[in-house]
């Protein structure tokens, strides 16, 4: 919650258990997982989530790269 992934807690137990976020190359399933703030710079959106998708499409960032793997 505190990078601005999901609005409330439950959102973000949602979307982790779903398999959309990763810690470093890793999914993560688990939100009981304890993240160390060194490891808080390394989560991100799963390559394959529709999220990751919608969000790079509102900020105008979509690659014709990524197209073609949508």
């Amino acid at each position: 919650m505190r990078l601005k992934f999901a609005e409330n807690l439950t959102e973000a137990t949602t979307l982790i258990e779903q398999g959309h976020v990763r810690v470093g190359p890793t999914p993560v399933k688990d939100p009981a997982m304890l993240v160390t703030r060194s490891m808080e710079d390394f989560i991100t959106w799963v390559d394959s989530s529709k999220i990751k998708r919608k969000v790079a499409q509102f900020n105008d960032e979509v690659d014709d790269f990524d197209l073609l793997n949508a």
